[in-house]
């Protein structure tokens, strides 16, 4: 299909050549926003998985909300697409309930702070480290850098629990980057998929409610007997709303208006307010260590962005 045609007959978005030579100041509010929800979707879920409710129950209203929406986007494209290889719609599904029930339990454990350095900071060097290592993917010197300062926040915030600091932190972290690392499977799971976004959405929410129902639905029953459904509608909102649903497409807009590195070198911003947003809403002062690994994060994920080096073509 030609470069310059107005929209991708398969999604119905602006073509990357017109989008970004349209007016970009939408595109960074878009992004802008997004880095919003999802700070507060880390400060909100700790605070949900330690106050309230069990990741698996917290999960079904993570996936409800979306998997409803999106059915109609789900249903044109089919419930388990049979064009799609096995090992794609299990890559895609990674981004589901083995994600959240293993990033909410980690979440369990590990202070808020130490969220924003460990997975969203640490998801470009798993998509990095397996385009590198399965699919033969090369890396620029500027991006290599990068990755390595990401290593080094990964040292920061996790290395104390795991030399025996003796808080049961270490499991919390480990959990939480082996949720970016399933992240990781899923980026390249999607960029194979040829699914929309929305349709991707729909299709791992309606999948991961399934999975969740038996794991956390009695609980979400006896949550909302016991008072808190206003706890459950809360987390329904921030979750499934804007976490699963307006997040997703304003990140979308955002990459359309902006270009993926551009966009990309936004989300920095999601650790440093998740451990803002930490100290009034869950009473957690961020440690020396996890204040340096979310700078050093935070300039890794720059670096290997690859918003420093030359400028995205159209």
């Amino acid at each position: 299909m030609s470069g310059t045609s107005l929209s991708d007959s398969t999604s119905g978005r602006l073509s990357p050549a017109l989008a970004l030579n349209r007016s970009p100041r939408l595109g960074w509010i878009a992004g802008l926003v997004t880095v919003i929800i999802w700070a507060f979707w880390m400060v909100g879920t700790r605070h949900a998985v330690t106050h309230d409710l069990p990741p698996a129950a917290v999960g079904i209203v993570r996936f409800a909300v979306p998997a409803l929406l999106l059915a109609p986007a789900v249903w044109r494209r089919g419930f388990w697409p049979k064009d799609l290889p096995f090992r794609t719609k299990l890559g895609l599904l990674c981004s589901g309930a083995p994600f959240f029930l293993i990033v909410a339990t980690g979440m369990e454990s590990a202070p808020a702070a130490d969220i924003g350095p460990l997975l969203p900071g640490t998801m470009p060097l798993f998509v990095a480290l397996i385009g590198y290592l399965v699919l033969g993917e090369t890396l620029g010197r500027t991006r290599l850098f990068g990755f390595a300062m990401i290593l080094l926040a990964v040292l920061c915030v996790a290395g104390p629990s795991l030399l025996g600091a003796g808080n049961g932190a270490w499991r919390g972290h480990l959990l939480l980057l082996s949720g970016a690392c399933l992240w990781g499977i899923f980026t390249h799971a999607y960029k194979r998929s040829r699914l929309t976004a929305l349709q991707a959405a729909g299709l791992v929410g309606l999948w991961s409610l399934a999975l969740l129902l038996p794991l956390g639905g009695p609980a979400l029953v006896r949550a909302a007997g016991d008072g808190l459904a206003d706890a459950i509608l809360v987390q329904a909102v921030l979750q499934g709303f804007l976490s699963g649903v307006v997040g997703l497409v304003l990140y979308g807009y955002a990459i359309d208006r902006l270009g993926a590195s551009r966009a990309a070198a936004l989300s920095p911003l999601g650790p440093v307010l998740a451990a803002i947003l930490a100290i009034p809403l869950l009473g957690e002062i961020p440690s020396l260590n996890a204040v340096l690994g979310i700078g050093l994060a935070t300039l890794g994920v720059l670096l290997a962005s690859g918003i420093f080096a030359a400028k995205e073509k159209a």
